[in-house]
């Protein structure tokens, strides 16, 4: 299909950043004039925009911005930069890298994401051109960690687990490869390439994306059961490797799954992804090229809110997409097969892989890496990267794993890993391990609460309330997001905190433990006296009530505390 074609199709209407895409020349805009700009440490909104493609967000901090307006200062604008590896896999070089770039450019700190990336805060704009060329230097990139394209594909993330786990890392690597844009601005702007016209007839083109992109940004993750690390369900496209006797078969595949919603907006809603059919892992690039372009040509251009691919589907039925997936493939979906999962979180401490190496699953609260005073993290993985030979993973739970450590490195690396205090989390409670949340306050600008700097605490005293119902070692899916976007993927938890205004949140049960049931509102704009008066006769009759294997958020449901969801439709009803 020409670009031509996308814009007669999608003519009428079309929301403000559409224009601003279409204008911008395959993602230049006017950013490299704007980052030349020495008056202001911000940028355009109209090129904020389009940093996103390349990467980063604008934004500031804003435990300052009042003092900072009293004295007539512009806000402490700074950027988040985002850093994406299919699957999470980076080397020791690369990991010292970021180290060394969180200390020189950003806050000092590094962030592993719920999508296996990693995040630095803190960096302004003087220092963005340098810090994504070193960046690029080890061989990974920015591009297209953000924006309406396809971001960071996710796996399993230790394919030497076995051998189809391995096989199933190739993929996503080969899907996230295929599905980059083709642009070369990002060369251009940030690592001094000349413009170079890599098309036909000496005209730039996106032959997957077209002029203007996707209308929203598309996620992709693989899931290898009976693990769900990824939350397969939450992906715009999702993949669940069938294996047998350790033979990879294929995939069944999930489309339409998604956890962004607004407050107060019935016609939002987050949604599980619904399996579709079964198909070999030779036929896995051609489905995800021909779903992204469906959403390309079909998406809702004209509100964003409704833009995503779930709401595509939802719109037109599952059926209308079937047939035009096995229209643009010319080839039919086989019938899915069965499977099970038996959890979507992470297994810690050492594990031995098929490839006779070991596996370290370290756990990191919601994600940061950093120093205090319980644990040197930073430093301490800093020293494991000097000397380990292996690689680092990145889970989709924001904890890592130090990977294929040899039988010779492992007691060393045991040994930092007991100097500088980093934990497996046996210590802590399940709840805990279970937990994640999303930035927030203070550089989101979306954050309508507190998230990662309060989780912790509010986990300490909903685990006086476990100790005394003896559900310590009990494992409950725990989520936290400072607003509705879902980045946390809050809306598949069996507890989850929403916020809704400085210390107040929605309160939500119910969610499925593996990941694929929707949880439903309990209690609307609560604080943290009421949640924790919420929850303990909760937890207390689950303790007493529960039948053998149950879990939290079904025990929720048969206890009639929330109605069982298994689409969005019925989120809010």
């Amino acid at each position: 299909m020409s670009d031509n074609h996308l814009l007669s199709q999608n003519s009428a209407p079309h929301s403000d950043v559409e224009d601003i895409k279409r204008r911008s020349d395959y993602l230049r805009g006017t950013l490299e004039e704007t980052l030349k700009d020495q008056i202001t440490g911000s940028i355009s909104e109209d090129d904020n925009r389009l940093m996103k493609f390349h990467g980063s967000y604008m934004q500031d901090d804003r435990d300052v911005r009042n003092e900072r307006s009293k004295q007539k200062l512009e806000p402490a604008f700074q950027f988040m930069v985002r850093v994406r590896a299919a699957g999470g896999l980076v080397s020791p070089e690369q990991w010292l890298m970021m180290d060394r770039i969180a200390q020189k450019y950003a806050n000092d700190t590094i962030r592993l994401t719920t999508r296996q990336s990693f995040q630095l805060h803190g960096v302004i704009k003087w220092n963005m051109k340098q810090l994504i060329q070193e960046v690029n230097e080890e061989l990974l990139s920015t591009l297209a960690a953000c924006g309406d394209v396809n971001r960071n594909v996710m796996c399993n993330p230790n394919p030497y687990q076995s051998a189809v786990h391995e096989q199933v890392y190739e993929w996503a690597q080969k899907v996230s490869h295929h599905l980059d844009p083709h642009t070369r601005a990002y060369h251009e702007l940030w690592l001094n390439e000349e413009k170079v016209i890599d098309s036909r007839d000496g005209v730039e083109q996106e032959p997957i994306y077209g002029p203007v992109y996707l209308p929203r940004k598309f996620k992709i993750g693989i899931a290898v059961p009976p693990a769900n690390e990824v939350d397969v369900f939450s992906q715009d496209l999702g993949f669940i490797a069938i294996h047998e006797n350790g033979r990879l078969l294929g995939f069944n595949v999930a489309v339409g799954g998604g956890m962004g919603m607004s407050h107060g907006d019935n016609k939002t809603y987050p949604q599980v992804a619904r399996t579709i059919g079964f198909i070999t892992p030779e036929q896995m690039v051609d489905l995800a090229e021909k779903t992204v372009m469906i959403q390309r040509d079909y998406g809702d251009r004209a509100v964003r809110k409704h833009a995503r691919f779930k709401y595509t589907i939802d719109d037109r039925g599952i059926e209308w997409f079937i047939n035009e997936l096995q229209q643009r493939l010319g080839w039919e979906l086989q019938e899915a097969r069965s499977y099970h999962f038996d959890h979507n979180g992470d297994r810690y401490g050492w594990v031995k892989g098929s490839n006779n190496h070991w596996h370290y699953t370290l756990f990191i609260q919601n994600g940061r890496v950093k120093d205090d005073n319980d644990c040197q993290l930073l430093t301490g993985l800093r020293e494991i990267a000097k000397i380990h030979t292996g690689d680092f993973r990145l889970t989709p739970n924001q904890n890592l794993i130090i990977g294929n450590v040899s039988s010779q490195k492992k007691k060393k690396i045991d040994q930092l890993i007991q100097t500088y205090g980093l934990t497996d989390g046996a210590a802590f409670s399940a709840l805990r391990r279970n937990s994640m949340a999303c930035v927030a306050l203070p550089t989101c600008g979306l954050a309508m609460a507190e998230s990662e700097r309060y989780m912790p605490t509010l986990i300490d005293k909903l685990d006086l309330i476990l100790d005394e119902a003896g559900l310590r070692d009990n494992e409950i899916v725990i989520r936290m997001t400072g607003c509705p976007n879902g980045c946390a993927r809050p809306a598949l938890a069996e507890i989850s905190f929403i916020g809704k205004a400085p210390g107040k949140y929605n309160l939500y049960l119910g969610g499925g433990f593996t990941g694929n049931r929707l949880n439903k509102l309990y209690r609307e704009n609560i604080g943290e006296t009421e949640i924790l008066n919420e929850l303990r006769p909760i937890l207390n009759r689950y303790a007493k009530e529960r039948l053998e294997n149950e879990h939290f958020g079904d025990f929720c449901i048969r206890a009639e505390y929330v109605k069982e969801v298994h689409s969005g439709l019925d989120f809010h009803d």
